[in-house]
């Protein structure tokens, strides 16, 4: 039994469960919380620093004589609550909304957002204030378990062994999680798997405690299976399908064929035969100023099948499909009524768009980007979004690679801002060397930056001059206007280019859409997006107001429950480990983004960069066990010259090198400061006298890194190192010597 073990085995026990359930919770929450409160899931990283601040705060006041355990699952049963409330609130009141850093003019577009009631009666929620109110709530969640960290480490006697068996249980808590996500369990058996472990921590749970739990499951079970939307339940209508794939929480109403993910409307399936004529425009454009069938077709954001039907009508002999969600794929296999995806002619590939892009040796007549908006952060380190790395300057120019010499590209969506739309034609006519074509639906003569174009889908045709899109330019110059009936019929038997739409059809001028080129202003429009910084949806290389607003919210909070909970009147804090928490965060959003660039931006990546950073750290403290350096200056050096060189090379070099060189070079550049940072804390802990108050802080230190993270809108992921040069050598400078003798290593 584990109350048999002797009392230092058991402080190890104790630090590597505790380690486990911090990692495994703290996913679990970052998950759940992300697709329960609407729009949440677009603050870079709101829950991560809230279970980094509880972690701080309760390694802060292991010493304390207040047990902040007892108060753990109540108070996250409560945030809970109040997250379901919140998604109930916003699905069956559509007067009350949030608003989301003011979309009508935005400095930064979150796709979705822009779709709520904009009366002025309504009741207007900032989201930067939600934000805060869960940040506090999770915050304090995590608190009894810091101070069980806190009080595991006081109780270990060998610091560096114990620090050892933090890493093997943090490791041990990613792996889990990934097989959790792989197996696409839901919140019930995330937060099972969590209680499991708290109950060992509770010891002698009282009544409040177990209710609380078995409240908390319950509603993870209600949220996790429950088939009815509160918004549309009064309409009789029914979701059959609720799942969790490892990006999103899906739900799909088949009544209408309509998958929503994280509470937003994504994607509708249609069948391309009766409906959906936009789907087949390069098609008929190309078809009707008189080219080939387009024979060999990519389509990245292959969804639910909708483009790759549409492909397949009109003449296509081969489609590669390319969706980075598996669950959103198997409902278009299972679902769409065309069965695209059944047909011999399709191969379907589960994998990031990018990645795909540099992997395939394939030449094709069409690549499409088939409405490309992920509605979600890529991981919860970064302002990177999952289809972020397919519009920039690089990703076009490989595209342009994967083309026939007469191949098009197209690219379609409801860009909502003028300056976005203006931004990819001027950056598409730079790589390719002619000037894009680009229509809107419904048609409008001209679009400048300013403009606001949330009900208009834009299309969006580029090519060199031997592709199709001249003949199609040139037919544009002759008739003007290009029609499409909107139902798909009439549209198989008549060209399209004309002043006026064929009623000889026997119908009405009103069932035809119109499509013409749309004239657009890209003056003021001159940053394009690249693999450095890549945020095509930020209008300036700026940090916007919400990120601004919910920094120092954030900063004002994290004190606010440092004073009030943190032994913050007799504490010391050692600000050479905080100032190494904040280099550190800064390296881990470095090797997430640098890796999701080279090799994808999939959670199996996602995953596997976090499971390695850990192994090197692992892997810098088991070098100290066995070495025990005695100054630290070398290894501050060698981490300072590691850091100068991944700021001086650009992050895309790496995408020229073959197969295994790629590999280990990138993997040497990214990881090589990892384990110099590892060294320089691992012997830094070793001889602390207050490992509490010395890992509390280094957590702390953490949550600046975390929120410095949004400087890489400003000057790009290679320069944001600086930053974290800059922590470095204020850890340096502030460091504690090491004593000359070396404790023995028990």
């Amino acid at each position: 039994m584990l109350t048999d073990f002797p009392p230092v085995k058991r402080a190890y026990l104790n630090l590597f469960l505790i380690s486990f359930l911090l990692l495994f919770l703290e996913l679990s929450c970052i998950r759940w919380f992300g697709g329960t409160v609407v729009f949440l899931t677009f603050f870079t990283n709101i829950v991560l620093l809230a279970t980094f601040l509880g972690m701080s705060v309760g390694c802060l006041a292991a010493s304390s004589p207040r047990n902040w355990a007892s108060a753990a699952v109540p108070l996250l049963l409560l945030a809970a609550i109040l997250a379901s409330g919140t998604l109930w609130t916003y699905t069956h009141y559509g007067r009350i909304m949030i608003d989301v850093g003011g979309q009508q003019s935005p400095q930064v577009v979150y796709f979705g957002t822009e779709f709520r009631a904009r009366d002025v009666s309504s009741f207007v929620v900032p989201i930067e204030l939600l934000a805060g109110l869960f940040f506090v709530l999770i915050a304090l969640s995590f608190v009894g378990l810091g101070q069980i960290m806190g009080r595991a480490f006081n109780e270990s006697p060998d610091r560096l062994r114990a620090y050892i068996t933090n890493i093997a249980g943090s490791l041990a808590g990613i792996a889990a999680f990934a097989l959790a996500s792989y197996w696409r369990t839901t919140p019930m058996a995330w937060f099972a798997v969590s209680m499991v472990i708290w109950l060992y921590f509770l010891k002698r749970p009282h009544l409040g405690q177990i209710y609380s739990i078995i409240a908390l499951l319950l509603l993870m079970s209600f949220v996790s299976f429950n088939r009815t939307i509160w918004s549309t339940f009064e309409k009789g209508s029914e979701y059959q399908l609720m799942m969790w794939s490892p990006y999103y929480k899906i739900e799909y109403l088949p009544e209408n064929r309509v998958i929503t993910t994280n509470n937003i409307g994504h994607q509708q399936m249609v069948p391309i035969t009766e409906t959906g004529p936009g789907y087949s425009l390069p098609h008929l454009l190309n078809r009707d100023s008189g080219g080939k069938p387009f024979e060999n077709v990519l389509i990245i954001g292959a969804g639910s099948g909708n483009d790759v039907a549409a492909a397949l009508t009109h003449g296509a002999q081969h489609v590669d499909a390319v969706e980075i969600d598996p669950a959103i794929n198997d409902i278009g296999r299972a679902e769409h009524p065309n069965h695209p995806y059944s047909d011999p002619r399709v191969t379907i590939h589960i994998d990031d768009g990018r990645s795909f892009l540099r992997k395939t040796h394939q030449k094709y007549d069409l690549v499409i980007y088939a409405l490309v908006d992920s509605l979600v952060l890529h991981s919860g380190y970064s302002n990177l979004r999952l289809e972020s790395f397919l519009f920039t300057r690089e990703a076009f120019a490989d595209v342009k690679t994967t083309l026939k010499p007469n191949g098009m590209f197209a690219v379609y969506n409801y860009f909502r801002q003028g300056w976005i739309v203006a931004r990819i034609q001027k950056m598409a006519a730079e790589v390719f060397g002619s000037k894009p074509l680009v229509m809107s639906l419904p048609h409008i003569d001209s679009i400048r930056a300013g403009d606001q174009i949330s009900n208009q889908i834009s299309f969006i045709l580029m090519g060199s001059a031997n592709s199709p899109l001249s003949a199609i330019t040139r037919r544009f110059e002759q008739h003007e206007s290009f029609w499409i009936h909107k139902v798909p019929h009439p549209n198989d038997t008549i060209n399209g280019f004309g002043p006026r739409p064929v009623v000889s059809t026997g119908s009405p001028e009103s069932e035809w859409n119109r499509f013409a080129p749309t004239l657009i202003d890209t003056r003021g429009v001159d940053r394009f997006p690249s693999d450095d910084w890549p945020f095509l949806y930020l209008r300036d290389a700026a940090i916007p107001g919400l990120n601004i607003r919910s920094m120092l919210l954030i900063g004002v909070l994290s004190l606010a429950v440092l004073y009030l909970i943190g032994p913050v009147r007799s504490l010391r804090m050692n600000w050479q480990m905080f100032f190494l928490g904040a280099g550190f965060m800064l390296l881990e959003t470095k090797g997430v983004v640098h890796m999701a660039l080279l090799f994808g931006s999939t959670w199996i990546v996602n995953s596997v960069v976090f499971f390695a950073i850990l192994v090197m750290v692992l892997a810098s403290n088991l070098y100290v066990w066995a070495f025990r350096p005695r100054t630290l200056w070398i290894y501050y050096g060698l981490l300072a010259a590691s850091l100068i060189v991944n700021i001086i090379v650009p992050m895309n070099v790496f995408l020229a090198l073959p197969g295994w060189q790629k590999t280990v070079v990138s993997c040497a550049v990214i990881f090589v400061p990892v384990f110099f940072a590892g060294i320089v804390f691992g012997a830094s802990f070793r001889d602390s006298a207050h490992p509490d108050l010395d890992f509390g802080s280094n957590i702390a230190g953490a949550i600046l890194g975390g929120l410095s993270e949004s400087f890489s809108l400003l000057v790009g992921f290679n320069h944001m190192l600086v930053i974290a040069l800059a922590f470095y050598l204020l850890s340096a400078l502030l460091r504690r010597s090491l004593p000359v003798k070396v404790p023995v290593v028990h």
